[in-house]
C-alpha cells in the first residue's frame, strides 16, 4: 500500500512539473469565484442531490452490496471532484454501468458477504491509481478509438443485467441457489420460480410503476424517483407492510462514513486487476463522452487529460470513504447543467447536501420497500436499451454489427469486464484492416486565385467551408466531424458546410452519428449542411441509417463519373440560393491519408 502511495505521489508531481496536468485546480477555481454564482449553484446542487440520493441507493442495490456504499459514494465523489477538477461539465458518482459490473465480478468470485466488503475499496483504489497513470500519459484521446458498436453492446448487455437481476426483488422470489453471474441461467431460474410469486410485494411493485408513470408524464422536471418513494414508502408504513411479510432496506450505517486506508495486497492486485482496469476504461469512457457532449452544447473544449484525472483521482478519495467506484453520471450531468450550475462549486454543495441528508433522514431508509426500489432501477435500466444506437449499429455496416454482436453475447455468456476488452479487440483488428491516419488541412484561395494552404495568422472566417474527405471515415476518423462542430461556433459568419465525400470510404456508425450530431447543431442555428459526391454505397448508408432525412434529398448531390466536379458546382449553387445569390467567402477543409 505504502509504495502505490508513493508511487501515485511521484506521478502527481512529475505531471504538475511538465504542466501536462493541475494538479490542484482548486485554488485558481476559488479565486475565480464570484458571489453572484453561488444562488445558480445551489439551485442546481438541490436537483442534483434529490436525484443522487435514491440513484446512489439503486446503484448500490444493482451492485449487490448495501445502500451506504451508493450514498457515500455519491456525496464523496461530488465533494472530492472539487480539489481535482476544472469544469462543472461532468458530475461524478455511481453509474449504472460501473454497478452492474461491480455485481457480476462478485457474483462470479462467489465471495460470501462478509468477505466481499473489504474488496470493494480496494477495486476502487486500484479503479483510480490506473486512471490516474492514464491521465499522465496522456491517454484520454485514446478512447475515441473504442468505437459506439463496442460501448452501445455493453451498455444493451448492463441493461439486460439490471432488468434481470431487480425481476426476483419485484416478484419476491427466492433464487439464492441460483448464479446469478450468469443471465441465462438466471432467466431459466426466474421462470421455475414465479408460481411463488409473493402477492403483497407485487402489489406495491405494480402500484410503484404506475405512480412513477403518471408523475413522469404529468410532472417530467420533478425528482420523481425521490417522490416515488415517499410516496410508496407511506403507503407501506399505513398498511403496515410488515405483517404481509414485504421486505424493506436496512436503514443506512452511518459509521461506514469513515476513512480507511484499503488494504491492498498482492493477492488481491492479481484477483482484481482485470476488473479494475475494466472498470478504468468504462469510467473514463462515460466521463469523457458525457463531458464533451455537454462541452458541445456550452461552446467550449473540454480539456480530456484534466478530465480523466479529476476521474482518477475522485475513485481514490472513494476508496477511502466505503465509496463505489466513480464516473460522470449522463443524468446527474445533464440535470446540472440544465439546472443553471455555474461553476464546479455546485458538486461540492451536492455533495455536502447529500451528507446531510445521511445523518438526518439515512435511519427512514428501512421504511422503503425494496421492491418499490427494484422496479425504479428496472425503469431506469430500461432507459439504457437505446433503439436508436442499436438501429444505427446494426443497419449500418457489417463490421459494426459484428462488433455490437460480440461485445453483447460475451457480455450476457462470459462476464462484462470481459465484454468489453473482446469488443475492443474485434474492432481494433477490425480497424487496422481499413484504418489510415487522417490529417486536416484548411486551403483557401489567395488574391490571385491560387488555392494554397492557410497560415492560421492569414485565415478568412468563412460563409462557406468545404470539407475534403479522403480516405477511411470510420470511428477513428469521426473526430473531423466534431472539429467542424466547434468550428461551426466559433466562427459567427460559417453559414453552410459542404461534404465532398468523393474519396471517403467506409463510413460507419460512429462517423453517422457524429454526422447526425452536426446535422442536428446545424439546424439549430439555422445552418446547412450540404453533401455532394455522394457515391451509391456511401448513399445507401445514409438512407439506411436515417441521416438521409435530416440533411435532405435537395442537399445530397450524387457523384457523377463523366464529369467530377458536377456534384461540387451543384452544392456550391445550391449554398449560393441560400445566401441570396451573394458571392460567398469560401474555405476548403481536406482529409487525406498520410502518404
Amino acid at each position: 500500500m505504502t509504495h502505490l502511495l508513493q508511487l501515485l505521489k511521484n506521478i502527481v508531481k512529475s505531471a504538475h512539473r511538465t504542466h501536462a496536468l493541475e494538479f490542484l485546480p482548486l485554488t485558481k477555481s476559488i479565486q475565480e469565484y464570484r458571489l453572484k454564482f453561488l444562488q445558480d449553484d445551489l439551485k442546481s446542487a438541490i436537483n442534483v442531490a434529490l436525484l443522487a440520493f435514491p440513484q446512489g441507493m439503486a446503484y448500490a442495490l444493482i451492485a449487490g452490496l448495501p445502500i451506504h456504499y451508493g450514498i457515500i459514494g455519491s456525496a464523496i465523489a461530488s465533494i472530492s471532484c472539487v480539489f481535482f477538477a476544472k469544469s462543472n461539465l461532468i458530475t461524478f458518482g455511481p453509474t449504472n454501468a460501473t454497478a452492474v459490473m461491480l455485481f457480476t465480478t462478485f457474483a462470479s468470485l462467489g465471495l460470501p458477504e462478509e468477505e466481499k466488503l473489504p474488496y470493494i475499496s480496494i477495486l476502487v483504489f486500484l479503479t483510480g491509481i490506473f486512471i490516474v497513470i492514464g491521465s499522465y500519459f496522456r491517454t484520454a484521446d485514446l478512447i475515441k478509438y473504442v468505437s459506439r458498436s463496442v460501448i452501445t453492446g455493453y451498455i444493451t448487455a448492463a441493461a439486460l443485467f439490471i432488468i434481470l437481476n431487480q425481476i426476483p426483488n419485484i416478484l419476491q422470489l427466492n433464487l439464492t441457489s441460483i448464479h446469478k453471474d450468469s443471465f441465462f441461467t438466471l432467466v431459466g431460474g426466474i421462470f421455475q420460480n414465479i408460481p411463488f410469486t409473493h402477492f403483497p410485494t407485487l402489489v406495491i411493485s405494480l402500484a410503484t410503476v404506475l405512480l412513477y408513470a403518471l408523475l413522469n408524464f404529468k410532472f417530467r422536471k420533478l425528482p420523481n424517483i425521490a417522490i416515488v418513494l415517499i410516496a410508496i414508502s407511506a403507503l407501506t408504513f399505513f398498511i403496515d407492510g410488515k405483517q404481509f411479510e414485504i421486505l424493506f432496506l436496512p436503514p443506512i450505517d452511518q459509521s461506514f462514513l469513515s476513512f480507511s486506508l484499503p488494504q491492498v495486497s498482492f493477492a488481491s492486485i492479481k484477483l482484481l486487476t482485470s476488473t479494475a482496469i475494466a472498470i478504468a476504461l468504462l469510467c473514463i469512457l462515460e466521463g469523457i463522452s458525457i463531458g464533451k457532449s455537454l462541452a458541445i452544447k456550452k461552446g467550449v473544449r473540454l480539456n480530456n487529460d484534466q478530465a480523466m484525472y479529476s476521474i482518477g483521482m475522485t475513485n481514490i478519495a472513494c476508496s477511502l470513504f466505503a465509496g463505489m467506484p466513480a464516473s460522470g453520471s449522463l443524468t446527474r450531468s445533464s440535470l446540472n447543467y440544465e439546472s443553471g450550475s455555474k461553476t464546479v462549486f455546485s458538486n461540492l454543495f451536492s455533495g455536502i447536501i447529500i451528507l446531510i441528508g445521511i445523518f438526518a433522514v439515512g435511519s427512514l431508509t428501512q421504511y422503503i420497500p425494496v421492491c418499490a426500489l427494484s422496479v425504479l432501477v428496472v425503469i431506469v435500466g430500461l432507459s439504457l436499451l437505446n433503439r436508436h444506437a442499436i438501429r444505427i449499429v446494426t443497419q449500418t455496416t457489417g463490421s459494426d454489427a459484428v462488433v455490437f454482436l460480440a461485445t453483447l453475447v460475451s457480455g450476457l455468456y462470459i462476464s462484462l469486464d470481459s465484454a468489453i476488452y473482446f469488443g475492443v479487440g474485434v474492432s481494433i483488428l477490425l480497424f487496422l484492416k481499413k484504418v489510415a491516419k487522417p490529417e486536416l488541412k484548411e486551403y483557401s484561395f489567395n488574391q490571385e486565385g491560387d488555392l494554397l494552404e492557410s497560415e492560421n495568422s492569414n485565415r478568412n472566417i468563412p460563409e462557406v467551408s468545404i470539407v475534403h474527405v479522403e480516405g477511411e471515415l470510420f470511428f477513428g476518423a469521426a473526430d473531423l466531424f466534431q472539429e467542424q462542430m466547434r468550428r461551426i461556433y466559433e466562427d459567427p459568419q460559417l453559414k453552410i458546410v459542404i461534404l465532398k465525400m468523393r474519396n471517403a470510404y467506409n463510413m460507419d456508425a460512429s462517423s453517422v452519428m457524429a454526422l447526425e450530431e452536426l446535422v442536428r447543431h446545424m439546424n439549430k442555428l439555422g445552418r446547412y449542411l450540404i453533401v455532394s459526391e455522394v457515391k451509391k454505397d456511401l448513399l445507401n448508408i445514409l438512407i439506411k441509417s436515417g441521416v438521409a432525412q435530416y440533411i435532405e434529398h435537395r442537399n445530397i448531390f450524387h457523384y457523377d463519373t463523366s464529369n467530377p466536379t458536377l456534384s461540387t458546382a451543384r452544392a456550391l449553387k445550391r449554398a449560393k440560393e441560400h445566401l441570396g445569390e451573394v458571392e460567398p467567402n469560401v474555405s476548403i477543409y481536406a482529409e487525406s491519408k498520410n502518404k
